[in-house]
């Protein structure tokens, strides 16, 4: 049986968040494959970022996804406020 027979997409959701640029040149930024929650950093240079983006057929973290993302993170990191540890 294959993957879309048994309900699972065939291929699970790409994500990139790009962080920044450095030295005007290159692109620093998370990608992640099914759960944008759990991802690797990466840096390419601008063309091959669009490549790498455009072969993955990415879908780009919003502002609001990110600050989410970055609230979860937060509290893995550190704990809720008011938890004694």
């Amino acid at each position: 049986m294959d993957a879309t027979a048994a309900g699972t997409p065939p291929h699970p959701s790409r994500y990139v968040r790009v962080l920044g640029l450095l030295e005007s040149r290159y692109v620093e930024f998370e990608f992640s494959i099914g759960d944008p929650e759990l991802a690797v950093e990466l840096v390419l240079e601008f063309p091959q970022f669009q490549e790498f983006c455009r072969r993955n057929r990415v879908r780009m973290v919003g502002a609001e996804e990110a600050a989410r993302l970055d609230l979860e993170r937060m509290k893995w990191r550190y704990g809720s406020p008011g938890v004694a540890e």
